[in-house]
């Protein structure tokens, strides 16, 4: 990947589907994608898909695409290897992405593809949470509503599409902004999907219990929960916590002039600072 995680080419994906469980049954029937260079679109993919099955009426009421519709349209083991190919290069980025995740490593496994081990996926909606703290909601519709993006959302695939991708875009504007443009502090905020990220995460850990064992402070660059401010602190690290599938950075903060715990993969940056 680029250092600069703008030189990245990105694939804005959505699906519609025929419900909300593939694990039971549940199908996708629309997906569609843009491909994004230097906040551009530089290509679009849209398909609806015939799933073998019926659409839930609660999935009609929404999205509006009935069986009709897909009588004629393709069946996925035709539509999954144009859109493999469609995206390839491409770190993969859809909002509330676990959801269309789910569904596309589904229909993946169906037809016997599979995607590339190394393949990123960035969340837009946790990005939104991470950059946007406090919102009431964090639905697209009014994510996108309070960053000034005009369109509605129409809870069909290419339209959804593009408006993830406008707030997509107003999002990277933020992070930028902050300071969050090198390839690997991106990844480690919005991204999952590639065990090259626990990788980060464990190298970020070495270089806390080596401060630690030599009894130095730590610079860090850090992204605060509670308002998304960027801070720089000094840190005399005391030890690294494990909870569930987070680690922590325990010390002394000079800034609080208290000891403060720190999320390991909200910090950007880690340097040595000198003798504790």
């Amino acid at each position: 990947m680029p250092k600069n995680i703008f030189e990245q080419d990105f694939a804005v994906f959505d699906t519609e589907t025929t419900g909300l469980n593939p694990s039971q049954g549940d199908r996708i029937i629309e997906i569609a994608a843009e491909r994004l260079h230097d906040a551009q679109v530089t290509a679009t993919f849209e398909r609806l898909v015939n799933p073998g099955r019926p659409v839930s009426e609660a999935a009609y009421a929404v999205n509006g695409i009935s069986e009709e519709m897909l009588a004629s349209a393709p069946r996925m083991d035709t539509v999954m290897p144009e859109f493999l190919e469609f995206v390839q290069g491409c770190i993969l980025c859809s909002y509330n992405a676990p959801f269309d995740m789910g569904f596309l490593l589904n229909e993946i496994s169906l037809t016997g593809a599979s995607l590339p081990e190394d393949t990123l996926v960035v969340d837009v909606l946790k990005m939104a949470r991470r950059l946007l703290p406090g919102m009431p909601r964090y639905a697209l519709w009014f994510v996108a509503q309070s960053l000034g993006v005009g369109q509605k959302q129409q809870h069909r695939a290419l339209s959804d599409v593009s408006l993830t991708r406008e707030v997509f875009n107003r999002l990277l504007d933020i992070a930028e902004l902050k300071g969050i443009r090198q390839g690997d502090v991106f990844k480690q905020l919005f991204c999952f999907g590639s065990s090259a990220l626990q990788g980060l995460t464990l190298q970020k850990i070495a270089r806390i219990q080596e401060a630690i064992g030599l009894g130095v402070k730590l610079k860090i660059r850090y992204l605060a929960g509670c308002n998304a401010e960027v801070t720089e602190r000094e840190v005399t690290p005391r030890e690294i916590r494990q909870e569930k599938d987070r680690a922590y950075l325990v010390g002394h903060c000079s800034l609080r002039s208290q000891e403060r715990t720190f999320r390991v993969d909200n910090i950007l940056q880690i340097e040595i600072a000198g003798p504790s």
